[in-house]
């Protein structure tokens, strides 16, 4: 007899609550942890998201669709799995779905927008504003001076339509919550909006600043890709048919920063942390986590794993995390026995072997996330007089990937990165390192350093 599917006409989970929050990048991580936090929250019944993916079709909407919003999350831990139904997604959309977007921005009862688009997604110029110049954005920019209704199809374009609505329909204030893992995402994501809104429409770019809250966080959970194993899993658990679950770990940290104009759940029950400044916070999860992920995935592949519990578990793989830890550590503006916590914790969270984090996923993108996770270090270590092994390593395992190592290059920079990456090393290792930042590339110490760690990593590459 094949098992009931996940439904809540079928008696499962609880009501759909009133849309008040609207999300843009329907995956796993949101899924994971913004609706994790908004299930927890006490008043959760009086908040509900409606989300929508960053493509114009993906299987996910349908499935969630099938479910009404329904899914399962697998908290999977060393010890074994734990599984809860969440409610809190009310319904989800495909990004072609522009009518229905604009309907939310429209309705008075619209709280907050939270975004993970990946940093990627911002579309920023090297001045870190938008990049106008981008095919893409121009084609967005002249539909929506020609009509602010018309289909657009970046993340920026999408954020100045949905405003451009809620001004025209006189819905009052939200608050604007970017969720992706960069530093100063709140920053980040009022620039290229105001940017953008600013070619549109002058008046629109100043209603923006007046009447959206932007809000500063920093997100953490790792959630890696689902296989076919772990459905078959919540059917076996569960005995209910969930085609679209979201795997996990048991940690999860949420810090936040701004106002809310127009409410919020009570996020702060359900673990969430509010705070004047989020920058000690940022800090600890960029250069020790995020930077130890980074050093695993291009050194760990090409010594040959495949995960990150694979990588850590290799000794001369942890030295290497410990050996950049030792580094970045002091630079915290943390107390002591709280980073020492924070590096114990990471590592059990590491060693977690039942969470299949693939070393590839964290991989991509590295062109945009080793000037964030790594090079603030770096740069505070040569100010110092010191070249620190301990991050140079991770520059050198990065130029081996783009040499063909490990992990395949997955970067939305690759056409720019990978032809520095060719021909002699000692050729290659300037260029490369100029290309995350000109000093880097001209400092003598630091060019041959990461060129003798990367033929040293060479010759460790394992079958």
């Amino acid at each position: 007899m094949s098992a009931p599917r996940l439904t809540r006409s079928g008696g499962h989970g609880r009501g759909a609550a009133s849309v008040r929050l609207l999300h843009l990048g329907l995956g796993n991580f949101f899924r994971a942890h913004p609706c994790w936090y908004t299930e927890h929250a006490p008043d959760t019944g009086d908040w509900g998201f409606a989300a929508f993916t960053g493509r114009s079709s993906s299987p996910l909407v349908e499935q969630l669709n099938e479910q009404e919003g329904l899914y399962t999350l697998v908290s999977r831990a060393s010890g074994g799995d734990q599984f809860e139904v969440l409610a809190s997604l009310s319904r989800a959309h495909v990004a072609g779905d522009h009518e229905a977007w604009l309907g939310y921005f429209k309705a008075a009862e619209l709280a907050s927008v939270t975004i993970t688009v990946t940093e990627a997604g911002y579309l920023r110029g090297p001045d870190g504003g938008l990049d106008m110049g981008r095919p893409e954005v121009q084609a967005d920019l002249e539909a929506l001076r020609r009509d602010p209704t018309a289909l657009v199809r970046t993340a920026p374009a999408r954020l100045v339509a949905g405003i451009a609505a809620r001004r025209r329909a006189n819905a009052g204030p939200l608050a604007l919550i970017p969720c992706d893992n960069t530093p100063g995402n709140g920053a980040l994501a009022e620039r290229v909006v105001a940017d953008l809104a600013e070619s549109v429409d002058a008046d629109l770019a100043a209603w923006f600043r007046e009447s959206i809250a932007i809000v500063t966080t920093v997100v953490d959970r790792i959630t890696p890709r689902v296989a076919p194993e772990d459905i078959r899993a919540v059917i076996e658990s569960t005995g209910l048919d969930d085609r679209c679950p979201v795997v996990t770990e048991p940690f999860h940290e949420w810090v936040l920063s701004g106002g809310f104009p127009a409410g919020r759940p009570r996020w702060e029950d359900a673990g969430a942390t509010f705070t004047d400044d989020v920058t000690p916070f940022e800090h600890r999860k960029l250069w020790l986590l995020n930077g130890a992920h980074s050093l695993l995935a291009y050194a760990g592949s090409i010594r040959g794993h495949t995960t990150v519990a694979e990588a850590v578990a290799d000794p001369t793989c942890r030295s290497w995390v410990e050996e950049w830890w030792a580094v970045a550590s002091p630079h915290l503006d943390q107390p002591d026995q709280d980073v020492a916590a924070y590096r114990a914790a990471l590592l059990e969270r590491f060693a977690n072997d039942r969470m299949r984090d693939r070393l590839d996923r964290i991989a991509a993108d590295g062109s945009q996330k080793l000037p964030i996770r790594i090079l603030p270090v770096l740069r505070a270590e040569r100010a110092a007089g010191r070249v620190p092994q301990g991050a140079t390593r991770v520059l050198a395992a990065w130029v081996c990937h783009l040499r063909g190592l490990g992990a395949p290059v997955n970067d939305a920079r690759a056409d720019g990165v990978l032809p520095l990456a060719k021909g002699p090393l000692r050729d290659a290792v300037p260029r490369v390192l100029g290309h995350l930042d000109p000093v880097l590339g001209a400092d003598a110490a630091v060019v041959t350093t990461v060129a003798d760690q990367s033929e040293e990593l060479a010759h460790t590459v394992k079958g």
